[in-house]
């Protein structure tokens, strides 16, 4: 068994390559957005953001057995049964194969009517969503069938496959998106094409590694009833729990689309994409650790896995931080210079959305602790009576005629709330002190992002508004938030650790 030394290198070597993948991914993706935006226009991009999102609907419930999919295998691996892996893999491609089938059918249908009847489209762009939902249907279909696969490369910790493939994957879409100025054709449905056809390369080449590299990833066709029992049981529940998060994503999303129509639409998009490629940085540490958390509860480690737990909400927060100071002080500035148009609404909702996303950051490895346990019963349903009060809360605020980013402000009390939940459920179902989370993750956060603001605001008070003050504030934030992180945001022993790899460079470069 791997002493915690070794776990936490293998923690740190796999976080490594996913970040050397994400800072050739991340800057491609930024440009390519840009570019999608100026070739495709503001009503376009709108209308493939909300067709697009009504499809992703479904994924309450191809989220929730993906979800199952994902701890069976990791808690499999956890257990060193082999045989039993086997089994758990077949049974969810199988599982995956008859969700697929299911959600073509309500798709075709439920689809179509909404698209034809509720959402605000321009008559003469009705042709073109129409293909943008068909090739979304099949987009989306593939990446269900690619669940087992993934989550078995992500089990097993083989993270550098997903370095090379997303590097992959961003310089293809870069290639198809600059095909687009050359395309006779709708260039939405083209582009729409193009995202179906990427999709299907990639889960070619995913399923072709894992094949030969994992001996449980050989399909057969059987059905273990135990254990789809257990997995559908387990994936129910998580069903709950992505309800919500349906809700607070594309159902609000379709409520904007009905009070504001598609030019909002278009600045939720962009504001989506910059902050999906933003959280595909942070993520990469949250993938390297959330198996060893799993892991070392299988393993009955619990020691380990409270450090993990505290120590990914801490450093999953600050490496968010680098990128929130710069965009709470120069939104508007660095969309104008990504963009070049800027959608109306969507800086406010940029600087609303980073902070979501930093109280989701905050919780992210309580979830996966409480997921970890099998027993999620209780916790889901209060989760999703919580969860789901941002969709008619957004509602209400809509009708009263209250801004369009309000709906971010609610997301954020929400899930602010949804925190302390999780922590209650920690403390019951894995005797979890709430002071040890507390002590060691929620205090240092605040008195970094306390000590990395100083400075960055009296700039932002003290200069106007230009691309000098930007670029100032960015050089500066960076290093107080990194100056901020090493004398207030780590331990003894962390600061230790940091000082001997730098001492062992400069010996090495001497």
């Amino acid at each position: 068994m791997e002493s915690n030394i070794q776990r936490n290198q293998r923690i740190a070597k796999n976080t490594i390559l996913l970040y050397i993948r994400t800072a050739f991914t991340m800057l491609v993706s930024l440009f390519t957005s840009r570019i999608i935006l100026n070739v495709l226009g503001v009503d376009n991009y709108g209308i493939y953001n909300v067709v697009g999102g009504t499809i992703s609907m479904f994924s309450i419930i191809s989220g929730s057995l993906s979800g199952a999919i994902s701890r069976f295998i990791t808690f499999g691996l956890g257990e060193g049964n082999i045989e039993k892996l086997k089994r758990i893999f077949s049974t969810s491609v199988n599982i995956q194969i008859g969700l697929s089938i299911l959600i073509l059918i309500f798709a075709e249908i439920g689809g179509l009517w909404f698209l034809n009847t509720k959402l605000n489209i321009p008559p003469a762009r009705m042709y073109a969503a129409h293909w943008v939902l068909q090739f979304s249907i099949f987009t989306f279909i593939l990446g269900l069938i690619s669940t087992p696969y993934n989550a078995c490369i992500i089990a097993h910790e083989h993270m550098k496959v997903f370095a090379y493939i997303g590097i992959l994957e961003v310089v293809l879409k870069l290639l198809f998106v600059l095909a687009l100025y050359f395309s006779p054709f709708d260039k939405l449905i083209v582009y729409s094409a193009l995202l179906f056809l990427i999709a299907l390369l990639l889960r070619i080449i995913y399923g072709i590694y894992c094949n030969r590299h994992f001996e449980e990833c050989v399909y057969h066709f059987e059905v273990d009833r135990e254990l789809l029992k257990k997995m559908t049981g387990y994936a129910c529940w998580g069903f709950l729990g992505n309800t919500a998060y349906m809700f607070n994503t594309q159902g609000v999303n379709i409520i904007i689309n009905l009070f504001f129509g598609v030019a909002l639409n278009a600045a939720r998009g962009v504001v989506t994409q910059v902050e999906g490629a933003i959280m595909q940085f942070v993520n990469n540490f949250m993938t390297a650790i959330t198996p060893q958390i799993t892991k070392s509860y299988a393993a009955g480690d619990k020691s380990y896995m409270f450090t993990l737990i505290c120590r990914g909400s801490k450093f999953s927060f600050f490496l968010l931080l680098f990128f929130l100071i710069p965009v709470e002080f120069e939104a508007q500035t660095i969309l104008k210079l990504w963009l070049g148009i800027v959608p109306e609404y969507t800086a406010i909702f940029f600087k609303l959305s980073i902070i979501g996303t930093a109280i989701v950051l905050i919780g992210n490895t309580c979830l996966t602790s409480i997921m970890s346990t099998g027993n999620i019963r209780n916790y889901q349903i209060v989760v999703t009576i919580v969860g789901c009060l941002v969709f008619p809360l957004t509602w209400v605020a809509y009708k009263i005629g209250w801004p369009a980013y309000i709906t971010y402000i609610i997301y954020i009390v929400i899930y602010g709330i949804l925190n302390w939940i999780r922590l209650l459920f920690m403390r019951k179902l894995l005797d979890f002190k709430i002071s040890m989370f507390i002590r060691k993750s929620i205090y240092p956060i605040l008195v970094v992002t306390i000590m990395a603001l100083i400075i960055p605001s009296l700039i932002y008070v003290g200069m106007e508004p230009s691309i000098f003050r930007f670029v100032i504030i960015t050089g500066v934030s960076f290093v107080t938030t990194a100056i901020s992180i090493f004398i207030g945001g780590l331990e003894k022993s962390e600061r230790n650790v940091i000082l001997s790899k730098v001492k062992n460079i400069i010996t090495f470069g001497n």
